[in-house]
């Protein structure tokens, strides 16, 4: 009876004189045609699954490793002698193309600048990122880092600018997103690794604020439902504030500075009255209402740790729920029990437990950055 074997791809059956072995696997010749390929480089016969290079330029992973690398930002394969790098210590983690070399963003701008808004995912209600890093210089090379690593791509999500309230750092500044968009698609968990990486801090540093600015639009069409539910938020903000001093691990001091509150009133419209005339404060309010589009969050304290960026998102979404779902009456009702019990993202619950603010055992607290 003549040899047979099974082929370890389609699982038929052929002839032991037709069988092939590649890294360890038998193939039949119909598996060896499809499902290899040649690496250009040493010739060796590699599955497709395993090219570490590209369908027009195959590879297997020990030339790449030699050989090749891919631009930092648009994920071309290129030579590692072509590649280009910007002046830097860490310059060799991050090479470039030719073209993204010369044409993508790079350094600090201004404080002022401000550009043409992009906005990513579904909305209305869009949430952009103020994030400020110190203590690692403030640095063309530093920043065009974290924006490459943002950006790559090519979807400009990302950009820095300048920050007189900090020693040597700059702004982290995002897009307007929503929130799934920023859980889900935005990378920030290679953001704040690549921050970190180049010796930055935010929590630690002092110095540093998470601002969140939330599109106006959200809270309704009209100038008059944007209000009711501003006012509502005004009003949480009041009540529960020294929950919401804890959650955002700024001492009072801080906020007295750099997000005031305005006082609370008994209706919440008292208290939007209050804060629309002004009070010297300024945009240095816990939540700010001179921006014409959006309305700032800024009550809480700067964070290179994932989990305690993504759980301020979601804790500042379930605010505008309740503004937007509850009335005067029912907000002025609600305990802090009551509204964490609502909340159920697990990097929010995680985070507050580890605030001690949930409703149950509380969790070991991670350190922060």
């Amino acid at each position: 009876m003549k040899a047979t074997f099974v082929c370890s791809i389609c699982g038929a059956e052929h002839p032991e004189d037709q069988r092939t072995e590649v890294n360890g696997r038998e193939l039949c010749p119909d598996c060896l045609a499809e499902q290899t390929t040649l690496c250009r480089v040493c010739g060796e016969r590699i599955l497709r699954e395993d090219n570490a290079g590209t369908e027009m330029h195959p590879l297997c992973q020990d030339c790449f490793d030699d050989y090749y690398t891919t631009c930092t930002r648009c994920g071309t394969l290129l030579r590692r002698s072509e590649a280009f790098y910007r002046d830097s210590d860490e310059a060799e983690e991050y090479p470039y193309c030719d073209s993204c070399y010369y044409t993508s963003p790079q350094g600090i701008h201004d404080y002022y600048y401000k550009p043409e808004p992009i906005f990513h995912g579904e909305g209305p209600r869009y949430m952009g990122v103020e994030l400020e890093v110190d203590g690692a210089g403030e640095l063309d090379n530093k920043a065009s880092q974290i924006m490459d690593v943002a950006n790559r791509g090519g979807s400009e999500l990302l950009y820095c600018k300048h920050d007189g309230s900090l020693d040597d750092g700059f702004e982290l500044v995002s897009h307007p997103m929503s929130l799934e968009y920023h859980c889900h698609q935005m990378p920030w968990a290679d953001i704040l690794k690549a921050a970190v990486r180049l010796g930055y801090q935010s929590h630690r540093a002092g110095t540093c604020g998470l601002h969140v600015h939330v599109s106006r639009a959200a809270f309704g069409v009209t100038e008059a439902e944007q209000d009711a539910a501003i006012a509502r938020i005004l009003y949480f903000f009041e009540k529960h504030w020294e929950e919401l001093l804890k959650f955002s691990r700024r001492t009072p001091r801080q906020l007295e500075r750099w997000a005031a509150r305005y006082g609370y009133k008994e209706q919440p419209r008292d208290i939007l009255d209050h804060a629309k005339k002004g009070d010297g404060a300024g945009r240095y309010t816990c939540v700010n209402l001179q921006n014409e589009d959006t309305i700032e969050f800024r009550i809480f304290r700067g964070t290179l740790k994932l989990n305690t960026l993504i759980a301020t998102l979601q804790l500042v979404d379930r605010i505008c729920d309740v503004a937007l779902f509850l009335s005067d009456e029912e907000i002025k009702a609600m305990s802090w029990t009551t509204f964490v019990s609502g909340c159920t993202q697990p990097e929010l619950v995680r985070y507050l437990k580890e605030r001690r603010l949930y409703v149950n055992d509380p969790v070991e607290t991670e350190v922060e950055v």
